[in-house]
């Protein structure tokens, strides 16, 4: 359950908002809600999809995080992220009727922004009803609104958007792209290239074919 804090005024509490855009400190606590960063002294908690969960480094080590500062009339709640493309998805998420940040949050735990991506193109109702929370009618709801806004988004993070259901590409081509693909979804350059490495060798795969397996790699490494 997310925390509440009164806030003393909605003024102050909206310029916070403006200015807390990231953090970077030392974790200082993790589960798999979230964290809590320890920057100059001051403990920050901030909650965090399980896909940012998998990749944080260990306690006590540096992180910089991308921030989304939730506020109501009673509650103030940080999210953060490793990387843009997953803070976007994020807020846009939350411009769905019915999808408040706690339901983004699980949306997000349940698929890679890749995989999100793709269902939403593809419009592939099997994969979003997969995730805990997310019904028939608002997964239907997700593709009608976000279909076009994630199309635009995947060509922002360099995806192959042409390739989604199309033909292949050249081997070379799809390993760069593969390559540039996972570094913009916030893996590190020689994390990336170790799970392509394991699958590099599947000629003629098309490029969102190369990154759901080197993502199954990903996530046992």
């Amino acid at each position: 359950m997310l925390p509440k804090f009164p806030l003393a005024a909605q003024g102050l509490g909206a310029r916070l908002a403006r200015m807390i855009a990231q953090l970077e400190g030392k974790i200082s606590q993790k589960n798999l809600e979230g964290l809590i960063i320890n920057v100059n002294g001051v403990g920050y908690e901030v909650f965090v999809s399980k896909t940012c969960f998998q990749k944080l480094p260990e306690l006590g080590e540096g992180v910089a995080l991308l921030i989304h500062t939730h506020i109501t009339e009673t509650s103030f709640v940080l999210f953060g992220f490793l990387d843009s493309s997953e803070k976007h998805l994020f807020k846009n998420l939350l411009s769905v009727s019915g999808i408040g940040p706690k339901l983004a949050m699980q949306v997000l735990s349940g698929l890679t922004s890749f995989e999100l991506i793709q269902a939403l193109i593809d419009e592939n109702l099997a994969k979003l009803t997969g995730i805990s929370g997310i019904g028939k009618k608002t997964a239907e709801r997700l593709i009608v609104e976000l279909k076009d806004k994630v199309f635009k988004m995947a060509d922002t993070i360099k995806l192959d958007v042409t390739s989604f259901g199309k033909g292949h590409v050249s081997p070379g081509k799809t390993y760069d792209e593969a390559l540039s693909a996972l570094m913009n979804l916030g893996y590190q350059r020689n994390i990336a290239e170790q799970a392509l490495g394991k699958v590099k060798h599947h000629a003629g795969a098309r490029v969102e074919e190369l990154l759901r397996v080197s993502l199954g790699e990903l996530s046992k490494m």
